[in-house]
């Protein structure tokens, strides 16, 4: 299948405004599923762009721009060849089929940021009883479970600006945006002490239900189980993501994944006006 991705931001400013350095990670990474056909990327006004891998091997475009200006605009247009994708086809290394589980000590330590908590809080579900070494639980059941549960006692709400709310905080309102639900299920899951991830990017429009946050950029969690690799779970919509899910970054933290960082400068705080646009095209 073809799909065609037309993303645009813009910014206003009363008054012209200098810029920082903006840097964007809006590109999907190529997979086995999903191959990039075509991609452009503009800004307005124009700037220097150079592109670069960070740590997590995100394309990052970093966007310098001399001149000030009370307009600030990014274009991405991407044309991409999509798989069928099913979620559930891979099979577990034996000694991760039950959780709680430990992970080989010849990985554990390469995975040891991704298993350090962000929260001291204790996190508890209503309605889910995590594993525990006296009453175990099927890996895949559990994680399903866990993701429906979420699903269902987590409103949606779209918040287009703003951090991501704390875990506690998410639970405590019950709603929250989609990078509030994917804070929160990685948290769960390191205090399980799971390997999780956040991620950035898109989804696809599809023939099944209406999903929350369709039409606009999303976020969801990955998890690392031995011998499937990484694992996307999209608590909003309480699905494990198949094809459908279009990642542009992965990190640890919000600020790993945010898909356009920068900051204006002025003399004085003006306002200010953020929209957004974007647009799945089955080709």
């Amino acid at each position: 299948m073809k799909l065609g991705l037309r993303y645009q931001t813009t910014y206003r400013y009363e008054e012209p405004v200098g810029f920082s350095p903006h840097h964007v990670r809006l590109f999907p990474r190529s997979d086995r599923f999903s191959r990039v056909r075509r991609l452009d990327f503009a800004t307005a006004p124009k700037g220097t762009v150079r592109y670069s891998r960070d740590v997590f091997e995100n394309t990052v475009a970093s966007c310098f721009f001399p001149e000030r200006s009370k307009e600030l605009e990014f274009r991405l247009a991407i044309n991409l060849d999509l798989d069928e994708k099913d979620p559930f086809h891979f099979i577990l290394e034996s000694g991760a089929v039950e959780l709680p589980f430990e992970y080989d000590p010849a990985i554990s330590p390469l995975l040891e940021p991704y298993r350090a908590r962000r929260t001291k809080d204790r996190l508890i579900v209503p309605g889910w009883e995590p594993p525990t070494i006296r009453k175990r639980r099927d890996t895949v059941k559990a994680l399903v479970a866990l993701n429906k549960t979420l699903h269902e006692c987590i409103g949606y709400e779209r918040r287009e600006e703003g951090a991501a709310m704390s875990p506690a905080e998410t639970l405590r309102r019950g709603r929250g945006a989609c990078r509030d639900v994917t804070v929160l299920l990685a948290e769960i899951l390191r205090q399980m002490g799971l390997a999780a991830r956040l991620t950035s990017g898109y989804l696809r429009e599809s023939d099944a239900e209406s999903r929350r946050a369709e039409g606009s950029l999303h976020a969801w969690t990955e998890v690392f189980l031995p011998g499937a690799g990484w694992i996307g779970l999209d608590a909003t919509n309480g699905v494990f993501c198949n094809h459908n899910f279009i990642g542009a970054a992965v990190g640890l933290t919000p600020a790993d994944i945010t898909p356009i960082s920068g900051i204006y400068f002025h003399k004085k705080r003006i306002p200010a006006q953020m929209t957004s646009r974007l647009q799945l095209i089955n080709l």
